[in-house]
């Protein structure tokens, strides 16, 4: 199952998806997190110290080895430089599992130990002053968006995502990536307004979205959000020792997390798990497709001087049953 956690910058999303992912790890799930943020932040949120942080391997600096893997013996795909973030898996692309080992995983994640389990981490890269002026943030999770367009994911495992803060991800279709989309929101006006932005965008897409209220203090707080996103609120979290602890370095072990707090974790997963009966892989290959072709259009051919409609496979349609080398 594949998860997004998005809202605005300082809205807390990168410590709730952090949780969510201790909280995964902690059932036994196989999970990969992904960190697709501008701002680096998900593996200290994990327990990385900056060192190890730093250290990660970047996946936009590993890109032509992820488009050779994922290309495989894809007739349509002419070399892995035509390649680009929105291409399509066909007949012949070796696609990813959460569970497998593979050269993309052992290239481009690291293994974080959180208590008596494991998950596996993957980062973007940041941002750096080499890229000022010259390079768009979008083309480092371009990286991302190409794995998850490759990835056959099953029920009980999990590929959780850190997005980039505010509405920049709808400058591609990674978007439309995803099983269910947690949009972490303050009570506060500007706290709901990347909620509106989302919720316009997604409109058209069926994207699966859920309100998760941070840093809620009372009952007023509740009432607000409430107003605002309506039954879009799913659950609120309050404050907590465990967070404060951890923001510090020091976190306890997480069977300490207050149980309230332990308890908006579960709803979270389950409307996770409940999400896995409305999949539909057929829409899930055309929306992998539609923005594929438009981003030919608009600056793919011209980029790579290649036709990159031609790549599209019209028979192929992604499906958890696939093997990992279809």
């Amino acid at each position: 199952m594949k998860i997004a956690f998005v809202g605005k910058g300082g809205s807390g999303k990168t410590t709730l998806s952090s949780l969510f992912i201790r909280h995964l790890a902690s059932t036994g799930a196989p999970v990969i997190a992904v960190d697709a943020d501008i701002n680096q932040h998900l593996g200290p949120a994990l327990g990385l110290d900056e060192t190890e942080a730093a250290e990660l391997p970047a996946l936009g600096a590993r890109l032509p080895l992820i488009k050779d893997y994922l290309r495989g013996s894809n007739p349509r795909i002419a070399s892995a430089d035509t390649m680009i973030k929105t291409t399509p898996p066909g007949e012949g692309s070796r696609l990813l599992r959460v569970r497998e080992a593979n050269p993309v995983f052992d290239a481009c994640a690291r293994p974080v130990e959180l208590d008596d389990a494991t998950v596996r981490l993957m980062v973007t890269g940041p941002f750096t002053e080499a890229d000022l002026g010259v390079a768009c943030y979008h083309s480092k999770t371009g990286a991302v968006e190409l794995c998850l367009n490759h990835l056959v994911d099953g029920r009980d495992e999990y590929a959780v995502v850190d997005m980039t803060a505010g509405s920049d991800s709808f400058a591609s279709g990674m978007f439309t990536r995803f099983d269910m989309t947690f949009l972490v929101a303050e009570p506060t006006k500007k706290g709901v307004s990347v909620y509106r932005q989302y919720k316009e965008y997604a409109r058209d897409f069926g994207v699966s979205l859920a309100v998760v209220g941070n840093k809620v203090q009372g009952r007023d707080d509740i009432d607000f959000l409430r107003e605002q996103v309506g039954d879009d609120l799913l659950v609120t979290v309050g404050h907590s020792d465990w967070v404060r602890a951890m923001e510090k370095g020091r976190p306890p072990r997480f069977e300490l997390l207050e149980e309230e707090n332990r308890r908006s974790l579960q709803t979270l997963q389950a409307a996770v798990d409940g999400s896995y009966e409305r999949r539909d892989w057929e829409r899930y290959t055309s929306q992998m497709v539609h923005f594929h072709l438009k981003n030919a259009q608009s600056w793919g051919n011209e980029r790579t001087g290649a036709d990159l409609a031609a790549q599209v496979d019209p028979s192929f349609v992604l499906h958890e049953r696939m093997t990992a080398t279809a």
